[in-house]
């Protein structure tokens, strides 16, 4: 049977053909990709006319077609749709590609080429290409071009173990999430409940073999309400220690010695190539730039935020004991007392404003805002392969007809897919011989599924992390550059989050939620009071999440920033970070750093203050929206161009510069967080 991967796909859009993957076609087109691309490499390197822009830079960008088709389906689905034959492949490939990686990076015939452009650049690049140029010649020396033959071999020897240790983290952490169950059989055990929230969890436990009991799984639709309204103390206890020990207990998926291995051999890399610390070869390729500017930027923050969080906190202890007799709130408390405490001031929960966000009608919501800020239409298109059955998939065109992308969506939880939403792509957008490759982008998400009563109801939380998601996936279906490298969201890590984090503000918009908010039942829309009570506690316990985010900031940075003896204890040192940020006592069961999957797995080391980064400049960037109107379409206009079809050809500064007029200011977000006065 001919591999899918080693010919074109003649498809719809050339979208790839999921349903004609098997798993053996994956290591075989590995193998081909890496051979043909070496081939490319070799033609390169070989050319006997004098190194250029053209045959040296613009050649290698385009280099490894059938490489990237093979690992951009791959590994998205390994995070996605995953299975144990899958992981144990991507143990095999990982290791290939990071030696083939390598192979290129420290070609010193190659990097002499990119080198003798980089030294002697052409007058006429203009802006995109002289940032390609200098890209390139930086990935060569930050992946061991100028470093010794025996240097280059340790390099190689760390990547490929990097590599390994990522991957088993990650897998860690799904097995231990897919390995707990709590079936409960007295329904007294479900007191506080929502009756959607029962419905779904009767349904789950008769999906796993036992009808007429209810299981609670650490899913984030299964645990979050849960933890939210559950009125029995020791259950959500018990929730919360399952939940916040994954990959801490001692078995075999504990992650504590893999954390270790990974910050160690990081910090080697690091020290190789000439940094003092990880987070410092990181950030020396983000808007931030170094660890201190990290460490002044959160503690500046902090510093604003934690006379906040701490009366926040006495208040909802002041609550819980008025309550229950509470005398101290408990990790497993924190949720259940702020949701009753926010109904009770606000008048609004999570279950009054469901009904309102039938899935499918928040996603014709989103397209809206797109269509009216962008242009952009969403055609349902059946003829799109997709690699399970609950994917959904759509053509995207302008306001012209003109394709634009191809978007899939996947909405609900299952066994083969992490926890988490993101963004990814299939496809990216480039020109080639004079075409414009149009990008294949994805979300990819778990929301609360449907039930055989009810379809598939949001919670707000959920709703602005579809939009966040959305915000990603615009960035990437609306990438107008040359070179794959350069576009969508190649972009500095600390700028990435802002389209993301800007869509978010559009669902507290009473313009935008009248798109989309009407109640799945009657088809009345959201009450306007609704509305105001969703804007009125937009910022409660502002201070307590925002410490929430500088804590894991803090956690990131201190892996990141230093050496870390290897004799450590792991609990131990995340608990130092974060002194005086953690208002509970502390659980001895529990450590988020061994499924802190977005610096161990994800790629976000030295980097998860970039929420926070981007906070600063989504509330700034907001700010133009709100004052000239949110669906303005000059502002719009602006910020598609200068931003979410720019990627990463300018410096991000400048771009945000483009379309602001100005820096961004941090004011707006401490405005808009409540965090003045």
């Amino acid at each position: 049977m001919m591999n899918p991967f080693l010919a074109p796909y003649k498809t719809k859009f050339d979208t790839i053909p999921f349903s004609k993957i098997k798993l053996e076609h994956y290591v075989p087109a590995v193998h081909e990709g890496i051979k043909q691309a070496s081939q490319e490499i070799n033609q390169i390197v070989k050319n006997i006319e004098s190194p250029s822009f053209q045959n040296t830079i613009e050649k290698l960008d385009n280099v490894g077609e059938i490489l990237d088709k093979v690992t951009n389906a791959f590994f998205n689905l390994n995070s996605a749709e995953t299975s144990p034959e899958m992981q144990q492949l991507a143990q095999e490939i990982s290791p290939l590609l990071t030696s083939y990686k390598n192979d290129v990076m420290m070609n010193t015939e190659l990097f002499h080429r990119v080198k003798s452009v980089y030294n002697n650049p052409p007058n006429d690049l203009n802006e995109e290409q002289k940032t390609l140029l200098k890209n390139t010649y930086k990935s060569f020396d930050r992946n061991g071009a100028n470093l010794s033959k025996t240097d280059q071999d340790t390099l190689r020897n760390i990547d490929n173990q990097l590599s390994k240790l990522s991957l088993t983290f990650g897998e860690h952490v799904l097995l231990e999430s897919n390995a707990f169950q709590l079936f409960l059989e007295n329904e007294r055990d479900l007191d506080g409940l929502p009756e959607g929230v029962k419905e779904a969890a009767a349904m789950a436990a008769e999906q796993n073999g036992e009808k007429g009991k209810w299981l609670i799984t650490l899913d984030y639709p299964s645990y979050i309400p849960f933890m939210t309204y559950s009125t029995v103390r020791e259950l959500r206890e018990k929730m919360y220690k399952a939940f916040s020990s994954k990959a801490f207990s001692d078995n075999e998926q504990n992650n504590e010695s893999i954390i270790k291995q990974i910050v160690d051999l990081r910090h080697k890399r690091a020290n190789l190539l000439g940094f003092d610390s990880h987070a410092d070869f990181v950030l020396a390729e983000r808007m931030a730039e170094s660890p201190n500017k990290v460490y002044s930027f959160l503690n500046e923050i902090q510093e604003k935020a934690l006379p906040f969080a701490k009366n926040e906190f006495k208040t909802l202890t002041d609550y819980a004991n008025k309550q229950d007799g509470i005398k101290e709130l408990k990790k497993w408390d924190g949720g259940y007392y702020a949701e009753k405490l926010k109904k009770e001031t606000f008048n609004i929960d999570d279950e009054l404003l469901r009904p309102y966000f039938q899935l499918e009608k928040v996603v014709q919501g989103v397209f809206l805002t797109a269509q009216k800020l962008f242009g952009l239409h969403f055609h349902r298109n059946t003829d799109i392969d997709v690699y399970h059955k609950d994917v959904v998939t759509y053509e995207v065109t302008d306001a012209d007809g003109k394709h634009i992308a191809v978007f899939y969506a996947d909405f609900f939880p299952r066994p083969g897919k992490r926890q988490g939403a993101w963004m990814t792509s299939f496809r990216s957008q480039k020109v080639v011989d004079g075409i414009d490759q149009r990008p294949h982008v994805s979300i990819v998400c778990n929301f609360t599924k449907p039930t055989d009563t009810k379809p598939s109801l949001l919670t707000f939380n959920e709703v602005t992390t579809l939009f966040h998601e959305f915000g990603h996936a615009l960035h990437g279906m609306l990438a107008n550059g040359q070179y794959a490298s350069l576009s969508g969201t190649s972009v500095y890590w600390d700028f990435v989050e802002l389209p993301s984090q800007l869509m978010e503000n559009w669902c507290y918009e009473k313009e935008c939620l009248d798109l989309f908010a009407t109640h799945y039942e009657t088809n009345e829309p959201i009450p306007t009071e609704y509305i105001d009570r969703i804007k009125s506690s937009a910022n409660f316990m502002s201070g307590m999440a925002t410490i929430r985010q500088i804590s894991l900031g803090k956690i990131d940075m201190g892996w990141h920033a230093k050496e870390v003896d290897a004799s450590l204890d792991v609990k131990a040192y995340e608990t130092s970070q974060i002194e005086g940020l953690d208002f509970c006592p502390s659980v001895k069961e529990a450590c988020t750093s061994t499924s802190f999957s977005h610096i161990f797995q994800g790629g976000y080391s030295s980097g998860y203050y970039s929420y926070k980064w981007a906070e600063v400049l989504d509330a700034d960037a907001f700010e133009a929206f709100q004052e000239n109107g949110i669906f303005d379409s000059e502002t719009a206009e602006s910020f598609k161009k200068n931003v979410l079809s720019a990627g990463g050809s300018v410096h991000p500064s400048i771009l945000y510069k483009r379309f602001r007029g100005r820096d961004a200011k941090p004011d707006a977000l401490l405005k808009r967080a409540g965090l003045t006065g």
